[in-house]
């Protein structure tokens, strides 16, 4: 009786102490490390650009090594002072323990899904046979590494859905290996496919089509130029070293590859890209012995990808004088763009996606950034506009041509992944899976505002906060966006960004230019020479964030990963007094030198390449690294990266954190967390995922003067 007695004074206590905490007063700011310079430049067209910070390229090197370690050592000696971190963590994880699973999709006769109970750090493919059979785990990505590390994708199924080839990812690397499983006995095959590269695999026969990299020099492997991505056959069975070389491009060492096969067998498609945008297409019809691989669009100027054949013609989705996108029907023999027949065609909304399932067309349109479905024939022939439950995102439209229905996932900034079932024939939606969360979202309400930008551009933001906030100015703010690579910010659910609104916290999602919110127009307003706009479009949403009373610049934390890892590191560099906390994560930060790692010379469509002077003379302008000034007082800063990044290699968070640790003399920190054993944020487990979000909460909390 007394030892519970005890018990429950030290948990009245503990409770006591875990109310109403408030940001340490002070933190003691270890000294950063003395990073290392030398003499190192560049001339480009005349212009000497010093890099003396280009060691920390070597991501091998033991000096890289202890340079990483000492900087680690004092983001971590920081943020152990935070009063309220271990609260945060314990939050977070309890947020984050709710079982969550994958929408179905069916397979012959059995439906696949995945599921994670909680805080499992990969999530576990299931099968069963039948909707109502018996669920058995077919493929536990946890078993294959102890830390959890390795992440597991399906990438194709046979035409006769016996196999499946799936790929395993290790510590967030883009490499990965490729594998076989025989679906009804889960038996995994002898067949190992190594140095693969965003692949899929594209069934014929017994066998499939893969990309394929050479094999890298031993320690050049997550930062050496990738090149010369090559398309090869792979039969069941066979060594890989035997695998049939399908395509290449000799001439060009600097081209994305990736083949597809229709749901007929009808038709081999290889795509061939410069970089993320724009490519070609080359087909074979496979049906004729004799056939060659043909071209079919030449490129590289627009963005053109095959939905289906219909007999032997092949229905193109395609932005050719179509900048919000159509759909045509060519005939391959006969393939120049006069020849084209318009099915369905170009919309005043951006056509995002189109699939195909039982015998119809699903094409997905965006309407101010949310998703609208509509059905049509294969003749281009409108069925209906699906009915969705609210404005959000929906994925998952799309079956085999013999199925009568499909699973789709709906979601947006208050409804986490909610799956239905849609029935194509009555046209309805049923639910099927809402997952039970720890958390109250009816709390909460989501608006769209649209705010002029400097050049009078209108921007679509979305704004999420507690219902009832007082717009007294001096709400904390979380700013985030992306604008590039024609990727569109639609509304999902972060469980991560509940608890900042939990406290308080507005959540704000402006859809610069640079995505395709708005279709090509869109993204090309906001690319090469014109990439200052997506800037300004951010700059924009925080002072009209201001001006409508939201919050202040003392309040304003600006975060975006990998493109918008630059969006950050520009933002911060060119207006450092707007904001109180900036967070670039693995970010694109040397703008000068990007394209000579891994697969950056695949952006340079994007972004140009310093190699020109024309882009020389504006990537100069804006890019992080080379925009740090001596003297100013720039915001809080937390860089975040990990050391198996290879897509933007961690060298470009290092180098701007040791420019702005050398030039910055104010009090706000300028940390970077460096992960080990991850990378990009593909397959990240949830081990990780908990203690990176309660790192950055942390230092938000801290920096905008957030109570606990």
């Amino acid at each position: 009786m007394k030892k519970q007695i005890i018990l429950s004074l030290f948990a009245l206590s503990f409770l006591a102490c875990n109310q109403g905490k408030k940001p340490a007063e002070k933190i003691t700011l270890m000294k950063y490390p003395d990073t290392q310079k030398d003499s190192t430049t560049d001339n480009y067209f005349g212009t000497t650009v010093a890099d003396p910070y280009r060691w920390l390229e070597n991501d091998h090197s033991a000096e890289t090594k202890a340079w990483v370690d000492a900087e680690n050592k004092v983001t971590q000696n920081y943020l152990s002072q935070i009063p309220y971190h271990d609260d945060i963590k314990r939050r977070l994880t309890e947020i984050w323990n709710y079982p969550k699973e994958g929408t179905p999709f069916k397979v012959g006769d059995y439906y696949f899904f995945t599921r994670n109970d909680g805080l499992q750090n990969q999530s576990i493919w299931f099968i069963k046979k039948g909707l109502e059979g018996k669920e058995e785990i077919f493929l536990d990505p946890n078993k294959l590494i102890a830390d959890g590390t390795a992440a597991v994708s399906l990438i194709g199924f046979s035409h006769n859905k016996k196999y499946v080839a799936y790929s395993v990812a290790q510590a967030g690397s883009d490499w990965s290996n490729i594998y076989v499983m025989e679906i009804a006995t889960k038996m995994k095959l002898a067949d190992e496919l190594k140095w693969t590269k965003f692949s899929g695999a594209a069934w014929k026969g017994d066998g499939f089509y893969y990309s394929k990299f050479d094999e890298p020099v031993k320690g050049t492997d997550l930062s050496a130029a990738n090149e010369f991505q090559k398309i090869y056959y792979h039969k069941l069975g066979d060594l890989q070293k035997d695998d049939r070389l399908i395509f290449e491009d000799k001439t060009n060492p600097n081209l994305y590859f990736g083949a597809g096969v229709t749901e007929d067998e009808r038709f081999l498609i290889i795509y061939a890209s410069a970089g993320t945008s724009g490519n070609a297409l080359h087909f074979q019809d496979l049906a004729s012995p004799d056939s060659k691989i043909s071209l079919l669009v030449k490129g590289y100027e627009n963005n053109h990808s095959v939905i289906e054949n219909i007999g032997d013609r092949l229905l193109l989705n395609t932005d050719l004088d179509a900048e919000n996108k159509k759909v045509v029907l060519v005939d391959p023999k006969n393939a120049i763009p006069k020849n084209w027949q318009t099915i369905i065609p170009e919309s005043k909304l951006a056509l995002e996606n189109i699939t195909t399932g039982g015998g119809f067309l699903w094409a997905s349109y965006l309407k101010d950034a949310s998703t609208n479905i509509v059905q049509f024939d294969l003749t281009g022939k409108k069925i209906r506009a699906v009915q969705l439950p609210a404005l959000g995102t929906a994925d998952g439209f799309g079956a085999y041509k013999e199925d009568k229905e499909f699973f789709y996932s709906f979601s947006n900034f208050t409804t986490p992944g909610t799956i239905y079932r849609y029935d194509i024939a009555r046209a309805e939606s049923t639910l099927y899976k809402k997952p039970e969360l720890k958390f109250n979202t009816d709390n909460y309400e989501t608006k769209q505002v649209f705010y002029p930008s400097k050049d009078g551009t209108k921007v679509p933001m979305f704004i999420v906060h507690k219902k009832g906030i007082k717009l007294d100015g001096n709400n904390p703010v979380y700013l985030y966006a992306y604008g590039g690579f024609q990727v569109s910010l639609t509304p999902g659910f972060s469980l991560s960004r509940m608890l900042f609104l939990e406290k308080g916290g507005i959540y704000v999602q402006p859809s610069l230019r640079g995505g395709s919110e708005y279709g090509e127009a869109w993204h090309k307003g906001g690319m090469l020479d014109k990439k200052q706009n997506v800037f300004d479009d951010f700059i924009a949403a925080a002072e009209y964030l201001i001006k409508e009373k939201y919050t202040n610049p003392a309040k304003i934390a600006i975060s975006g990963g990998s493109n918008g890892g630059l969006l950050v590191g520009a933002c911060m560099t060119q207006r450092p007094e707007l904001f109180k906390v900036a967070l670039p994560a693995v970010g694109v930060l040397d703008m000068l030198r990007y394209h000579k790692f891994t697969v950056g010379w695949g952006w340079a469509v994007e972004y140009g390449s310093s190699d020109k002077k024309e882009d020389f003379n504006y990537l100069i302008k804006y890019s992080p690294l080379h925009n740090v000034k001596t003297g100013v007082n720039y915001p809080a800063t937390l860089i975040t990266t990990a050391d198996h990044d290879d897509r933007v290699v961690p060298a470009h968070s290092f180098k701007f954190a040791a420019t702005l640790q050398e030039k910055y003399k104010g009090e706000n920190p300028i940390l970077i967390r460096i992960e080990t054993k991850a990378g990009h944020g593909a397959g990240k487990p949830t081990t990780k995922m908990i203690e990176e979000a309660a790192d950055v909460w942390s230092f938000v909390f801290q920096n905008l003067g957030m109570s606990w």
